[in-house]
């Protein structure tokens, strides 16, 4: 059997936020998303790395995520605005057809 594990040690210094914070999520994850250090380590560099290289290559990567994220949001908007005001709108206009008679010339 081939030996696959790699081992290596980490060190958090606590006086850094951000090696506090790491700490700190390893100490409360949840146990039943994330069953190791090696686990959530290993997801997490993935992650960063992968994105980091995607932004190597392609510069323009985060402001096209966040145009996107921006028109979603107002697509959102418009459709929840629409959701509430067309009722009421076809109801004022259904309403005004009804007083309407014809006219006859």
């Amino acid at each position: 059997m081939q030996n696959n594990i790699r081992n290596t040690n980490l060190r958090f210094n606590l006086d850094k936020e951000q090696q506090r914070r790491a700490w700190e999520y390893l100490q409360t994850m949840d146990r039943q998303d994330f069953k190791s250090y090696s686990q959530v380590i290993s997801l997490a560099l993935v992650d960063y790395f992968d994105r980091y290289y995607r932004t190597q290559a392609d510069p323009y990567l985060e402001t096209r995520e966040r145009e996107e994220l921006f028109v979603k949001q107002i697509v959102d908007a418009v459709e929840n605005s629409l959701k509430q005001a067309l009722p009421l709108f076809l109801s004022g206009l259904t309403a005004g057809m009804a007083q309407r008679e014809p006219q006859i010339r």
